[in-house]
């Protein structure tokens, strides 16, 4: 882990965060004009890659347990992104999400990162962590079952649409 937490590693990937260099904002630009990605994600995102690195930048200012990490393959390629932030209009909800370029689809590699993100979550004192997922989406359900994650069913709760809710406690720690 990095000095601030803001790197992580797991038996194959490297999680840090993405930048405004060009190779990231170029992946980027790729990962999130695929539609076989954003149809997931209720669209296209609404500003440039760089905008986007800085509004994850600036929500890991405001709270350092937040971010959205580069996942980066074995070979230094970014897989994609994995994320931990409050979910909207919600309590103090926290999500742990996930998007992957199709050419890093089926090798765990969303499970792997998630996982990593959710142990620092906890590590950190957060007492739970959900993942919501469109439905139909079934290789993100899958990652939510291999996590353990329990299933809370369809809730319209958070982005105002109907999502497959997921939630997983933090383990009890006995003295």
């Amino acid at each position: 882990m990095g000095g601030d937490g803001a790197e992580l590693r797991t038996g194959r990937l490297r999680l840090r965060p993405w930048t405004t260099g060009p190779a990231d904002l170029a992946r980027l630009c790729d990962l999130y004009g695929r539609e076989e990605v954003t149809r997931w994600l209720g669209g296209t995102p609404s500003v440039p890659p760089a905008e986007l690195v800085e509004r994850w930048a600036e929500v890991h200012r405001r709270d350092g347990r937040f971010l959205c990490w580069a996942i980066e393959r074995p070979d230094g390629v970014p897989a994609g992104t994995v994320l931990l932030k409050p979910l909207p209009d919600g309590v103090g909800e926290v999500e742990v999400g996930w998007h992957l370029h199709p050419d890093s689809w089926g090798h765990g590699y969303a499970t792997e990162a998630a996982r990593a993100v959710i142990e620092r979550a906890f590590t950190l004192g957060l007492p739970e962590v959900y993942a919501v997922v469109r439905p139909g989406n079934e290789p993100s359900i899958a990652v939510c079952r291999r996590l353990g994650m329990t299933p809370l069913g369809r809730l319209r709760r958070w982005y105002d649409v109907e999502l497959e809710a997921f939630r997983l406690m933090a383990p009890v720690v006995v003295e």
